[in-house]
């Protein structure tokens, strides 16, 4: 691993929360809020996902533990997420994404896509983490290893996460949430020379908590130069100074590689190899008040990636380097009884700058570009009725979105919940915005000749609505079911010659609408069972990425003491794949099969004689039926594999 060099700067910093005393009434009403958003059915064995819930705007969030993501043996972030009903993924190798289109990267509903762009934000912690230059999420930087829980909003965020939110995917990072000492290490080998390995160690007394993490995983891959590589460091630490205030740091770095394999055709060349690293930094100063709760967060993402030996050419390299810095303020109030305001404010500098390398055309340059993005937001919610009984929850809110370089915006966001004792019903509306990235300027300067008006665009927009309910048949049985529409407008397009020159024009457009369901059910103690299923109806119908059909089902069962099984399968339709140019007009051919998949684990828990340890040893296997598919035309992916590992941790 590349060494670190870390330098902190010093900041001294001045954050105010209100503080309005507390009463009974607001001990009472923050009780029931904790039963309202904690209230989840009793598992004997950790669901494979661990369900959905609906927040306080209306909003349906589906939520990935690292529990589950241990049962799947994932990988990487792809590979965590691929049973998430809504969510397909795409990729090249067993480990490492390459670049960040279908070489490694997450679709929801049929968004996430445009390249170069992105619909779908990826954040870590409610920072946001993409490459500014060309405005896309990276997944090898969004590392598995750091995990404690993965949040997933399959709609328009506006409110809450602000610019470039069509869909969410926010990682919460591993700490130290109990008093006491752990230490945890991990190992694996498999199939294709298959290797992962993880240490880690954590610490919490009365007011100052640590975490800190290794990892490394690396394969040849299941095809010539289909190899990759992974490597992450994580460091928290936090404080408490008093029990109104507090603080933490957060750096993460990750060092990765991929390589691409080409077409098994050879119908072109191997596009090269695709490396990256990336330092993540974090700073939080917390505030916690009887009836108001805040963060201001200061953060800097440096990194870079490097694109070389692309359509098989020595020294074709195109060499990126970004930095996005910014702060994000949130206040969480409680005006009054059943009451909930949030207000927050986040600025955000977007910065870059690429390099572009030729042996015969010769070199070019963009020079560093910086964006920045001021956006206020607030919302409001009131819950009327008994929460164990009957209760209605209307919310609204809105973000207004100022940009240095175009024109502002303003996203409302409304929603409802209506609960009927073990049932709740839920409606929303969200309008997404997603401003051109720099890589707009960079056509305009770099390969498009002429004027080509990249300053007169404006942001994309998408307007999601969405309505469904959930059922507590009882404390062993759930569903739920929802109806979703998504309507984008103004997406960012060139329009090609005639006339001269080609400009680039808010003229694109998409609609997709579906129902998603999903049922968990833990019939008997030790075994627990999942179900989802998403039907997506698209326009274009050939959206990428956009199947009509998937299904995923798993199971985790604990026939004896210390003894788990896991299974998962999932079906996905027959689909376009490959990402969606930004040429007016183009219909996209590449079209994959569809696919049936089976993968499982299993594992026993023992203590050896005179340890303290707990120890786990585990065999996974993935793609059970030896399935041959493809998630990019041309691509085969791998078949029947196996790892073999062990893990340990002493408490």
């Amino acid at each position: 691993m590349k060494r670190l060099v870390l330098c902190i700067s010093l900041i001294t910093l001045f954050f105010i929360s209100p503080h309005i005393p507390a009463d009974d009434k607001t001990e009472k009403k923050e009780e029931e809020k904790r039963i309202y958003e904690l209230d989840e059915i009793t598992v004997t064995a950790p669901a494979i996902i661990s369900g959905n819930r609906v927040d306080r705007l209306g909003s349906q969030v589906t939520h990935v533990s690292r529990e589950q993501i241990e049962d799947l043996n994932a990988m990487d972030i792809t590979s965590a997420l691929r049973r998430v009903p809504g969510v397909v993924i795409s990729r090249h190798n067993q480990v490492g994404s390459f670049g960040g289109g279908e070489g490694g990267a997450i679709f929801i509903r049929g968004k996430g896509s445009s390249r170069p762009g992105a619909e779908i934000q990826t954040l870590i912690d409610g920072i946001p983490k993409f490459v500014s230059v060309w405005t896309h999420p990276i997944m090898d930087v969004l590392n598995v290893d750091i995990v404690d829980q993965i949040d997933i909003y399959k709609g328009a965020q506006p409110v809450l996460f602000g610019n470039m939110a069509f869909g969410v995917v926010n990682i919460r990072t591993k700490r130290m949430k109990d008093p006491g000492f752990y230490t945890g290490i991990k190992s694996g080998y498999g199939s294709n020379r298959t290797f992962m390995s993880s240490v880690e160690h954590g610490g919490k007394t009365e007011k100052f908590d640590y975490y800190l993490l290794g990892g490394y995983r690396s394969s040849d891959g299941h095809r010539v130069n289909a190899d990759g590589k992974l490597q992450d460091l994580f460091f928290h630490a936090g404080y408490e100074f008093t029990t109104k205030w507090g603080m933490d740091l957060t750096m993460i770095y990750t060092d990765n590689r991929a390589d691409d394999p080409g077409p098994i055709d050879l119908s072109y060349p191997s596009d090269g190899r695709f490396n990256n690293d990336d330092l993540f930094t974090v700073l939080t100063i917390i505030s916690n008040f009887d009836r108001a709760k805040g963060h201001i967060k200061f953060y800097r993402d440096r990194g870079d990636i490097d694109w070389v030996d692309q359509e098989g050419t020595p020294g074709y390299n195109t060499l990126t380097d970004y930095v996005n810095y910014g702060i994000r303020a949130r206040e969480t109030i409680t005006p009054w009884q059943e009451g909930e305001l949030i207000m927050g404010i986040d600025l955000d500098y977007i910065s870059g700058e690429a390099r572009f390398l030729h042996p015969a055309e010769g070199n070019s340059a963009f020079p560093e570009e910086t964006f920045r993005i001021f956006s206020p937001y607030v919302s409001l919610s009131h819950t009327f009725g008994n929460m164990d009984n009957i209760f209605i929850t209307p919310s609204i809110g809105v973000r207004h979105l100022n940009h240095n370089e175009f024109t502002s915006e303003t996203a409302p966001q409304a929603g409802v919940i209506l609960g009927i004792k073990g049932t709740r019903f839920h409606a929303s509306y969200g309008r997404g915005i997603n401003y051109p990235g720099i890589y707009a300027k960079v056509q305009d300067i770099m390969w498009m000749p002429g004027d080509n008006r990249w300053s007169e665009l404006k942001a994309e927009n998408l307007d999601h609505f969405e309505a469904g309910v959930e059922h507590r048949f009882n404390s062993k049985l759930i569903a739920d079911l929802t109806w979703f529409y998504d309507r984008g407008k103004d997406r960012i397009v060139t329009s090609p010659p005639p006339p001269f020159p080609p400009v680039l024009t808010n003229i694109g457009g998409y609609k997709s609408r579906g129902i998603e369901g999903g049922i968990t059910a833990m019939p008997i103690s030790g075994l627990s069972l999942f179900g989802g299923f998403t039907y997506l109806d698209s326009e274009p119908d050939d959206l990428p990425y956009a199947p009509e059909w998937t299904f995923s089902t798993g199971i985790n069962y604990s026939p004896v003491d210390n003894l788990q099984i896991s299974l998962d399968t999932q079906y996905v339709d027959g689909q376009y794949v490959t990402s969606r140019g930004r040429i007016r007009d183009t219909v996209n051919t590449d079209k994959v099969d569809s696919y049936f998949l089976v993968n499982g684990k299993i594992s026993y828990d023992f203590r050896l004689s005179g340890s303290d340890a707990d120890w786990q040893v585990f065999l996974a296997a993935e793609n059970i039926t030896d399935t041959s598919y493809e998630q990019k035309k041309g691509y085969p992916m791998p078949g029947l594999g196996f790892m073999i590992g062990f893990k340990a941790d002493f408490n």
